[in-house]
């Protein structure tokens, strides 16, 4: 009875909020305007605001009422109170703010920005909607493995569906990062090392987050970050130095991001790092000469957590009111946390050192975002305290929760077909510090979900054995420190047991923002425990909890089998448990090549052959590209991934000539030999031979992922076009050359699959 009174109440005072609003200056100046494109009511609001309300429209700041989780990602600076906040939202000095505490908190603020404030002009509410808002899905890295950039775009609007109920317009997502050093903890927010992958899930998660269209009510505006090369911090170290060439960032760094713009993304978010000397978020070049100049880009560019502050700390700036002049001039519209703006942009245009008309500019950028997102027409379109309720962890958000989890799962080994497991007869020994409990199933930057609310390996096993007594539950370690008498139970354990199932790995506080690791490696006490089980002789399947590409050592790498379970979500248990037992096979790829050593790292299936590659074979040579004592390849590549079948690749059909204006179709037959349904990844690569620039070994050029019913096969059909074989050539301009190229349709990144060859003739 008190929810309905409540929700009523709740719907009475929406109501009425919107009916003063549709008298407000603002408003009425828009309905004055044939639309929302028409620049004529943004001239006329323009004019009637101050130069401080105008730097508060480019102010945001982290809300001050918010959950614990948000508080400890993102701290209120200075103490900021709700009731401060709703000061500053009533004097227009706020644009609004981020991470906040659900449709409630929103509706208090939005009722002063449109009831109290002069001009009436909406807040924005933003979040880090990073891999879920109440529903959690696999991290974005593990969702990558999936290889299916439809499903990322699915479970990105099952957030958008959730959060947008939540009062939320604006998420600080998708990162489209490419990482290639497994030591950076931020590659878990992305799709890993590869190009194309990359850019195929920065598109879908743009499509998934905006929806339709930005006007609906289950709509988020969708934040590009981090522009740019974020991912190529020296030594995997967060927040540390970038310095790659023109030509990297253009081949490598730059595509993801032209990708989510080409889809639709309304903003970008500036990196931490700096750029060959020059920090991203004060780097004129980038910011204008790339995203304005070359791409057209006309929407918002927000600055990080007080990036603009940075500026300082990076030695490029002398103190605030020149950092915020660096950061504006260069072309970021918003500043984010640090209230630079609102301090010093008004002075600054006063003095002369800012235009007038970039602060206009600015401005317009951040008010058309509003309207795009319907705020003028209906500032509470998302703020819905009994929508709120509804819309979160229902029936079809689960599904989806446990569809993509094990669709995110990638088996790197299973000698001897250990997996799948029989539900019966057999006992079952799960031991390890993620064995049970509702602890680091979410993962990192996970601002509104709640372990407590997932389901961990335990009952997802139990579940599937229905209450069976054949499951025994031993931690044996900690994640980071040994348990009094821990091995010895586990030992004890693993000998009363026909199978060990052993759940090891990284927690959540592993990897993520400031979470670089100078090795990628199981901690000490789990490869103790790992080495002292597998001295049983039991057979072991490792289920590794990761965020990263993790170089696996000792008992770990030889263990029968490997299941890399990524952080999964709201429904880890069940979608691993639903692998383990064979009611779906396996089909994740590796979205990041494992290392043999993490000394190798950073490492990438594209790399560059080098003046001395080592021979083919698994000897290495004398003076040759490796490491000491070890090739240059992976353990298990970039792409890599078996299921429950047996996958044969045969009859490659290709033209050996592909003329310059024409598609080159390229074929190969997929056959399962095996007894079981499943879905193989079949991958497209090609390597260009000789060329003005020297080329990858491969690239990864398309990707299919088919079903395959058992002693089935089917033809896997491609197209090749010139505009595959691009490079960026000597005068940092998209090229393509004549000459002979070597293609593969294969099951990884390092696999021979089936190989040929065919020349680009002009």
């Amino acid at each position: 009875m008190i929810d309905h009174l409540l929700s009523r109440r709740a719907a009475l005072l929406a109501a009425a909020t919107v009916a003063a609003w549709a008298g407000s200056p603002a408003r009425a100046l828009l309905l004055a305007a044939d639309s929302i494109a028409s620049p004529a009511w943004l001239d006329a609001l323009l004019a009637r605001m101050t130069v401080e309300e105008k730097a508060g429209q480019l102010t945001l700041m982290a809300a001050a009422w918010a959950g614990s989780a948000a508080t400890a990602l993102n701290p209120p600076s200075g103490n900021a109170s709700f009731d401060q906040q709703l000061a500053e939202t009533r004097s227009g000095r706020l644009t609004g703010v981020f991470n906040g505490n659900g449709a409630e908190m929103a509706k208090r603020m939005q009722d002063v920005a449109v009831h109290q404030s002069r001009l009436k002009i909406p807040l924005i509410f933003a979040a880090d909607v990073i891999h879920g808002f109440r529903t959690i899905f696999p991290v974005p890295l593990g969702e990558a493995a999936s290889f299916e950039p439809d499903l990322a775009e699915r479970t990105a609007r099952a957030a958008a569906v959730e959060a947008s109920a939540a009062g939320i317009d604006w998420t600080f997502a998708p990162m489209v990062d490419i990482a290639r050093d497994a030591r950076w903890g931020r590659g878990i927010e992305g799709a890993g090392e590869d190009i194309l992958l990359g850019r195929r899930f920065a598109a879908a998660r743009v499509r998934g987050f905006q929806g339709r269209s930005l006007t609906d009510d289950d709509s988020l505006m969708a934040c590009a970050k981090h522009f740019a090369a974020y991912g190529a911090a020296e030594s995997g170290l967060d927040y540390s130095s970038v310095d790659v060439s023109e030509r990297t960032l253009r081949e490598v760094y730059l595509p993801p991001f032209k990708s989510a713009l080409d889809a639709g993304a309304v903003s970008v978010m500036a990196a931490f790092n700096e750029i060959s000397g020059i920090p991203a978020t004060a780097n004129e070049w980038l910011l204008r000469g790339v995203l304005r100049d070359e791409w057209k880009f006309g929407g918002l560019v927000v600055s990080d957590y007080t990036g603009d502050e940075e500026l300082i700390a990076h030695g490029f700036a002398a103190d605030a009111r020149e950092a915020t002049r660096l950061a504006f001039l260069a072309g970021v519209d918003m500043s984010m946390q640090s209230g630079f703006y609102i301090r010093h942009l008004p002075d600054l245009v006063a003095k002369g050192d800012v235009p007038m008309a970039r602060l206009d500019e600015a401005v317009r950028r951040v008010l058309q975002v509003k309207a795009r997102l319907g705020l003028f027409d209906d500032p509470f379109r998302r703020i819905h305290p009994e929508r709120e309720r509804t819309r979160i962890r229902t029936r079809d958000s689960l599904a989806l929760a446990r569809e993509s989890a094990r669709r995110s799962v990638v088996m790197l080994r299973n000698q001897a077909d250990l997996l799948p497991l029989p539900k019966s007869g057999r006992s079952i020994a799960l031991i390890g510090p993620f064995a049970d409990g509702q602890h680091d199933l979410n993962g990192t930057w996970c601002v509104y979900g709640d372990d407590r609310q997932a389901c961990d390996l335990a009952t997802g096993i139990q579940e599937k054995l229905g209450g069976s007594a054949r499951l025994s539950v031993t931690q044996g370690c900690g994640v980071e420190t040994s348990l009094a008498g821990g091995i010895e139970a586990a030992v004890a354990a693993a000998r009363a047991a026909d199978i060990v199932l052993l759940a090891i790995g990284e927690s959540a506080s592993m990897s993520g923002e400031a979470q670089a690791r100078t090795s990628v490696t199981l901690p000490a006490p789990q490869q103790a425990l790992a080495e002292a089980v597998a001295a049983t002789g039991k057979p072991v399947v490792v289920l590794l909890r990761n965020g990263r590409a993790m170089a696996l050592e000792g008992a770990v790498r030889d263990a029968p089998a490997i299941l890399v379970t990524w952080f999964l979500g709201s429904e880890t248990g069940r979608a691993v448990a639903d692998i383990l037992f064979g009611d779906y096979s396996p089909s994740g790829r590796l979205p990041v090549s494992f290392p043999i050593e993490s000394g190798q790292e950073p490492y990438h299936y594209d790399h560059k052959p080098t003046g001395r590659p080592n021979p083919p074979g698994d000897a290495p040579q004398d003076y040759k590209a490796h490491f000491r004592g070890i090739l240059n390849r992976a353990l298990y590549p970039f792409g890599h991934g078996l299921t429950y079948g047996r996958i044969h690749y045969s009859d490659l059909s290709a033209d050996p000539r592909m003329d310059w204006d024409g598609p080159l179709s390229v074929s190969a037959t997929i056959a399962n030999q095996g007894d079981r349904s499943v879905e193989e990844v079949v991958q497209l690569y090609i390597r260009d031979r000789a060329a003005s620039i020297t080329r990858p070994v491969r690239e990864l050029k398309d990707f299919r992922k088919i079903r395959l019913a058992p002693r089935s096969s089917q033809v896997v059909r491609f197209t090749l076009r010139r505009s595959d074989l691009l490079f960026v050539g000597r005068a940092l301009e998209p090229v393509v050359e004549p000459g002979t190229f070597d293609l593969w349709i294969a099951p990884s990144s390092e696999a021979e699959g089936v190989h040929g060859a065919f020349d680009l003739v002009r």
